[in-house]
């Protein structure tokens, strides 16, 4: 187990509270190189190199995998010698924050390798305590400038959301969580023209971009100082592209 993870796991053993446990990661983020603080001496050397990028390249990273993946000439990922790399550590180049649609595989979607994606997913692609805490480590620990919403056609949690509103129902088990998660954009779109899906898919995408631009202490900074970009897109099902969403 890493110091920080071991650090992690004792602050919740001992009953701090996640607060706690967060300024704890920040600042070891600080201590580790996140603030520029440790010479290239002492600083690790990342296990790939190749994405220590800009957020401007990263997106630009993605954009290129997601041409290959739509045009079928993905490439051929070498996992032996990537597993090998990464055991002393991670530095993605992006996080994706995507539904749990079985259809929907970042990886694939980007064509990427192992390392590459920090990826978190919940039907509905929102943003929660948890997946705003993990996107905090992404950032302040591990150095990843973009984070990704990625939204799809056909969220089958939107539509079911659509139609809990609609006939004022509940649904059954912890489905419910869902429904007040992603109501919000559902009901702010619901006065837009056109499909009413589609419509409530891309505003849940620009709901959660704002808030993950705006969840401070750590994504904020980070986006403030330049050293994040936060964006959105709509995967689609036919052919695999990834629309952006201004």
């Amino acid at each position: 187990m890493c110091d920080i993870c071991r650090t992690a796991e004792s602050g919740l053993s001992h009953g701090f509270s996640r607060r706690h446990v967060l300024h704890l990661l920040a600042a070891a983020g600080a201590s580790a190189g996140f603030s520029g603080a440790l010479s290239a001496k002492e600083a690790k050397a990342p296990p790939k190199p190749q994405n220590v990028v800009s957020p401007d390249q990263a997106l630009k990273f993605l954009h290129e995998g997601n041409q290959r993946y739509v045009s079928g000439v993905s490439r051929r990922h070498d996992f032996k010698h990537e597993r090998e790399a990464l055991t002393g550590g991670q530095n993605p180049f992006a996080g994706i924050l995507s539904c749990a649609d079985s259809r929907i595989a970042p990886e694939y979607a980007f064509d990427s390798g192992r390392g590459d994606l920090f990826v978190c997913r919940v039907a509905g692609n929102f943003a929660n305590a948890d997946s705003i805490a993990s996107f905090e480590y992404a950032v302040a620990i591990l150095g990843a400038p973009l984070i990704l919403v990625l939204g799809h056609e056909s969220c089958g949690a939107i539509e079911a959301t659509i139609k809990s509103l609609k006939d004022n129902s509940t649904l059954p088990g912890h489905l419910p969580s869902l429904v007040n998660a992603l109501a919000p954009a559902v009901k702010e779109s619901a006065q837009q023209s056109g499909d009413p899906l589609a419509n409530a898919i891309r505003q849940n995408v620009v709901d959660t971009v704002a808030a993950l631009k705006s969840a401070t202490p750590i994504l904020q900074a980070a986006v403030s100082d330049g050293k994040l970009k936060v964006v959105g897109g709509i995967y689609h099902l036919a052919d695999g592209k990834v629309e952006m969403v201004e």
